[in-house]
């Protein structure tokens, strides 16, 4: 058979090799002269291959369309991914939270091993833009090029979403999908950093928090996401794993009154907090009240949070129970007003795409249109931060290969 896949990147290599491990001429449409630009920058140019857990945590991390991965995901699980590249000759390590990379700490390496490998399996490259599907009696038989037609007898579709557009993903795939009746749902940012445009976010500009508990929501007080881990600061709002994860779960019409909120010090109850500010108290009893706020919070938190706590010139020794009763509520529930995601641009993924319930879960081949497979991103699945979403990408491009034969 003859396989064609439109774009080269994480998904559409790995469906290009299992495509051609079925004896199938295969070629790659990549319109970047490079492929696998995404897979590159991934991870902050580490690449987070997958995460190191059975295939039902990551049907279980999806944000989006869970039960529609349980085939690919148990066809081509996490162990398979390591698996996989650890025979293509990249050996990999697992860090905190079973997140898998490359022992190297290099995307590259990661990238140009799935390019050698496709290569090797006979898989051919054009560097060419794909401008649409050739079409006959519902199926597809082709596509065209801006110079030319390649004829096939089956299409993989695996463009990516809409983030990092300058790596190639700028929604073709949702042009091809819709080409042949496929429904795109609302596409926007997910695992995004969150915009904030209170006084004394430029002031906090670059601490990150270790240990920060936290909480998003909506203007009515409804809870749309709670988590534990690391968080940063930045000159335009939040980011860090527990912000990009949070931002799967705020709907984007609620975004712009929604709140952040941190517990600054979540090891402690806050009467156990509130002892400990007496006894700081009572040892700097003649010190300015602001001065204890040194010994609880990094440096840069410090004046904001006095300024909310509003004592001014206080002694340590003529602090109420209620002033230390607020000073533990800010601790406990430090607030940061939300306004917006940032650029679906600045995404690691792009939430929505082409509707699943269109789709055989089982093989990836569209239910509209014979001989029309996706994979990857374009598909309406996303995920957790942790190597989920390239997880995704290797099981659907793998299974959509695979049902090639």
């Amino acid at each position: 058979m003859k396989v064609v896949i439109i774009g080269g990147g994480a998904a559409g290599l790995m469906a290009a090799v299992a495509a051609a491990n079925c004896g199938n001429s295969v070629i790659v449409v990549e319109k970047n002269e490079r492929p696998a630009l995404k897979l590159r920058i991934t991870g902050k140019g580490r690449c987070n291959i997958t995460n190191n857990c059975p295939p039902a945590e990551v049907i279980a991390n999806a944000t989006r369309n869970g039960r529609f991965l349980y085939s690919a995901v148990n066809a081509f699980s996490p162990a398979d991914t390591i698996a996989f590249f650890e025979k293509l000759g990249v050996p990999t390590k697992t860090e905190r939270g079973r997140r898998v990379f490359p022992q190297s700490d290099k995307a590259a390496d990661v990238a140009n091993a799935l390019i050698n490998k496709a290569k090797s399996s006979g898989v051919k490259f054009v560097t060419a833009q794909a401008e649409k599907l050739l079409l006959q009696n519902n199926t597809a038989v082709g596509v065209k090029l801006k110079n030319s037609e390649i004829f096939a007898d089956k299409i993989i579709i695996a463009t990516g979403g809409a983030s990092y557009p300058k790596t190639g993903s700028t929604g073709d795939g949702y042009k091809f999908a819709k080409q042949t009746g496929h429904t795109v749902t609302p596409i926007r940012p997910s695992l995004v950093p969150l915009k904030s445009n209170d006084d004394f976010i430029l002031q906090l500009q670059g601490l990150a928090l270790k240990n920060a508990a936290i909480k998003v929501t909506g203007s009515s007080g409804k809870v749309f996401y709670t988590d534990f881990g690391e968080l940063l600061f930045t000159h335009f709002g939040v980011s860090g794993p527990v912000i990009l994860s949070a931002s799967a779960h705020i709907p984007p019409q609620a975004v712009n009154s929604s709140v952040l909120h941190i517990d600054l010090k979540p090891a402690l109850t806050v009467q156990q907090l509130d002892t400990r500010l007496l006894r700081d108290l009572t040892e700097l009893c003649n010190k300015n009240a602001a001065n204890i706020l040194h010994g609880l919070l990094p440096k840069s938190l410090c004046p904001i949070v006095a300024k909310m706590w509003g004592v001014g010139d206080v002694k340590c020794n003529s602090v109420t129970k209620e002033q230390r009763r607020k000073l533990c509520e800010i601790l406990k529930d430090f607030k940061v007003n939300l306004t917006d995601f940032c650029p679906i641009e600045e995404a690691i993924v792009t939430s929505g795409g082409v509707e699943v319930s269109e789709i055989n879960p089982k093989t990836m081949e569209s239910k509209l249109c014979k001989n029309l497979f996706f994979a990857g991103e374009v598909i309406d699945c996303d995920a957790y931060t942790g190597g989920y979403n390239l997880q995704i990408a290797w099981s659907t491009g793998w299974l959509s290969g695979s049902g090639t034969d």
